[in-house]
């Protein structure tokens, strides 16, 4: 997708962080924007404001994890707008703590926002997409835990790995078949977003939770820090676009994570037992940066 100017944009998970700034991007790119989340007020807000500044926007609250509200966000995009050209598959939340303490209901809120919403995504988008012919292109948010793996971020870590496997897939399949649909997997390390804060978001039939033990409190403190004190948002945003009109599958906005990558990949070839060396010291400079 080379083009971005009156092209139409949607978005989930746009009521902050690396959404939003997506949203601010596309709208300065000249494209129409469909603004998705469930947090109702941040998000009427920001379609507001993106209509102010010369924009058109509109919001249409989303709970991604319900495969019909993905169909009504759909079918209202092609009602104003006509046509839906870039889907940002991009709503997140996260539970931490021990994966054998979480409760079901920590799993089914993660796997239903992070996993089955960019399912629906694909399911919902990718069909619009290739019956319009035209060149379109789909960025599912992953994050450094759809290809690392550490403590205490099981539900996290798992639908994660889950939206990797689902792109890579998508986009052979859509390679098969020469579509003018590309595809893109974005995996995020420390970006300044909200989402320790995500319980915020978490519905009243899926609060059902315990408390961290100290070990994962420890972790989170770390950890929470680091992203706080990460790349901005708008940063990233403008790196993917850089992506999206390159046409590029992997999306890292941080390419200091690839040895990272590299090393987990060399310890898989050689059979080697997974080993934990602790938070990477990148995290934790950003984290002492942030708490100076």
């Amino acid at each position: 997708m080379k083009e971005f100017k009156n092209k139409v944009a949607v978005v989930t998970g746009a009521a902050g962080g690396i959404g939003l700034a997506l949203a601010k991007a596309a709208a300065s790119q000249g494209m129409k924007v469909v603004l998705a989340d469930i947090e109702e007020k941040n998000l009427m807000a920001n379609a507001d404001s993106l209509n102010n500044n010369g924009g058109q926007a509109i919001a249409h609250v989303t709970d991604v994890s319900d495969g019909a509200q993905v169909q009504a966000l759909a079918d209202r995009a092609l009602s104003e707008f006509g046509s839906v050209d870039l889907v940002f598959n991009n709503a997140g939340v996260l539970v931490d703590g021990k994966c054998w303490e979480r409760t079901v209901e920590d799993w089914e809120w993660i796997i239903g926002v992070n996993l089955w919403g960019v399912i629906h995504g694909v399911r919902t988008f990718i069909p619009i997409m290739l019956e319009q012919g035209t060149p379109c292109h789909m960025v599912n948010t992953s994050s450094q835990a759809g290809l690392t793996v550490g403590p205490y971020l099981a539900p996290y870590n798992v639908t994660k790995q889950g939206v990797v496997a689902l792109t890579e897939t998508l986009h052979h399949e859509l390679a098969e078949q020469n579509a003018n649909v590309k595809t893109s997997v974005l995996c995020p390390g420390s970006v300044a977003t909200g989402i320790w804060q995500s319980q915020r978001n978490r519905p009243q039939d899926l609060d059902q939770t315990v408390p961290l033990g100290e070990a994962a409190q420890d972790y989170r403190s770390v950890v929470e820090a680091g992203v706080a004190a990460g790349d901005s948002p708008e940063q990233a945003a403008s790196f993917i676009f850089d992506c999206v009109q390159e046409e590029r599958f992997w999306i890292f906005p941080q390419p200091g994570m690839l040895p990272t990558f590299e090393a987990r990949a060399q310890s898989i070839l050689s059979q080697q037992n997974p080993v934990y060396k602790g938070i990477s010291k990148a995290v934790r400079d950003l984290a002492a940066s942030g708490n100076q």
